[in-house]
């Protein structure tokens, strides 16, 4: 049972190196999509903005059609 366990950790500190070595591949993937992250967010927030203006200009818009048909009344 020993040996089964010391070929296991054998084993795995062999490969750890490898997995080590390719890592500068999916780095670059990596910050690819953090970019891509960072540029749906910029995104975001403009849409953001761009919907509490228009519900703003919707607000002022039934605030006006209130007054102009109370007063209609």
């Amino acid at each position: 049972m020993k040996a089964f366990y010391t070929a296991v950790l054998l084993f795995t500190l062999s490969v750890i190196p490898f997995g080590i070595a390719q890592t500068p591949e999916p780095n670059e993937r990596l910050l690819t999509l953090i970019k891509e992250v960072e540029t749906q967010q910029a995104q975001i927030t403009a849409n953001q903005g761009k919907i509490e203006s228009k519900l703003t200009e919707v607000g002022d818009t039934i605030r006006v059609a209130r007054i102009f048909s109370s007063r209609s009344n």
